[in-house]
């Protein structure tokens, strides 16, 4: 057998497997977003705003399709997460409309009236939070994504996370289909603009900051955003721009180096999820001709040395066998994660360090050398000079 023929059965065989995966009862193509009514106690509610480059949908309580539309879009929607919820998934209903006492549903769901909608509906809730929380989550997905995936996805880890803040999904036209990669990398491309002005909304609504939260395809589509901007822009947007996490880049290693060159050191710098396990991304990169990506690539502290701070995930469960989707998972420990790199960014050392944890350093680990490493009960490895998170590991 040729070494292209092995590759391809390879590529097959993984496909087979994602494919049975995304069927065994979830995934819902049509019928997510028809409002459940029935009670249930415990539950929890999820309100989520929605933009997208999507066409609206035809197929009752579906809202939008995977085909692109030549506009942003808008949605409002509320999500039940049930009581018995697991961290880091998604507890799809067998079949529609399902049981809030053990499923995630949709309670409520409905357009908005255009971009002034929109941002009516952004300051709306902005205002109805406390000051210290008037901020903004924006998620923007991946490749193989259906609409209700992104958005129950996104619910799962504004529950999982705790995060405040209002939350946006942005939601470009991913089809859903594993065959479907090159549609969906040019589906993330037309919606550079639209993502740009999103981003601009979002930093002129009133909110205290910004933070984005992109998986896999969607990061390569936040980082070309990003470098398209002028750079007096880009300048400005930063100053909102609080935290940009790219969670399993599917970015080609030397496309990101251009990105990061041009974009220059932000300030905090970019986050990354890394996971050299990832089974996805070794697909994507052959589809690319065999360069590596950059959600699994090896060079760690090279990526940190453009200007990013790298978190390792690779031993850390997910909830797929693809080893994709840590992030989600990881939204659990996040929180935990950033008290330690938001105490005065780590940027002293010694005893004076140690000291500076506080309460933290009782839970999170101590600092143990004047280089500033801090030893924390996580499965998760940071790399960034002058920082070492050193991990418990399993």
């Amino acid at each position: 057998m040729t070494r292209l023929n092995r590759y391809l059965v390879r590529f097959a065989a993984i496909a087979m497997t994602g494919a049975l995966l995304a069927g065994c009862g979830s995934r819902p193509v049509t019928g997510a977003f028809a409002p459940n009514t029935t009670a249930a106690e415990g539950t929890s509610i999820e309100e989520l705003l929605v933009v997208t480059t999507r066409s609206q949908s035809e197929a009752p309580g579906t809202l939008f399709s995977g085909e692109r539309a030549n506009q942003r879009d808008f949605a409002e929607v509320a999500i039940s997460i049930p009581p018995n919820h697991a961290s880091g998934q998604i507890e799809w209903p067998d079949s529609m409309p399902g049981d809030p006492a053990r499923h995630m549903v949709t309670r409520k769901a409905s357009y908005l009236n255009g971009d002034d909608g929109f941002r009516a509906a952004v300051r709306r809730e902005l205002a109805a939070r406390q000051p210290k929380d008037r901020q903004v989550f924006l998620f923007i997905h991946g490749y193989n994504t259906l609409f209700a995936e992104g958005v129950y996805r996104f619910a799962q880890v504004m529950h999982d996370s705790d995060a405040p803040g209002v939350p946006v999904l942005f939601t470009w036209a991913s089809r859903g289909e594993l065959t479907d990669y090159v549609y969906d990398l040019n589906s993330a491309a037309v919606a550079r603009d639209e993502l740009e002005q999103t981003l601009e909304d979002l930093a002129n609504s009133g909110a205290r900051e910004v933070n984005v939260l992109a998986h896999s395809m969607g990061t390569w589509l936040m980082m070309e955003t990003l470098r398209q901007m002028p750079p007096e822009r880009r300048k400005k947007l930063s100053q909102k721009l609080k935290r940009i996490v790219l969670a399993a880049p599917d970015i080609d290693v030397d496309v990101f180096k251009d990105q990061m060159r041009r974009i220059g050191r932000l300030d905090p710098p970019i986050i990354l999820l890394l996971s050299k396990d990832d089974r996805a991304l070794d697909v994507s990169s052959l589809i690319a001709g065999g360069k590596d990506r950059v959600g699994r690539y090896d060079g760690d502290k090279e990526l940190a040395a453009l200007g990013a701070v790298v978190i390792d995930l690779t031993n850390l469960e997910g909830p797929d066998s693809a080893r994709h989707s840590k992030f989600a998972a990881f939204a659990a420990i996040g929180p935990r994660l950033t008290e330690v790199l938001q105490k005065d960014k780590l940027t002293v050392s010694g005893n004076e360090a140690a000291g500076s944890l506080g309460a933290a350093g009782k839970d999170l680990g101590s600092f143990v050398s004047s280089t500033v490493q801090v030893a924390v009960t996580l499965p998760v490895t940071l790399v960034t000079a002058p920082i070492l998170l050193v991990t418990g590991g399993r």
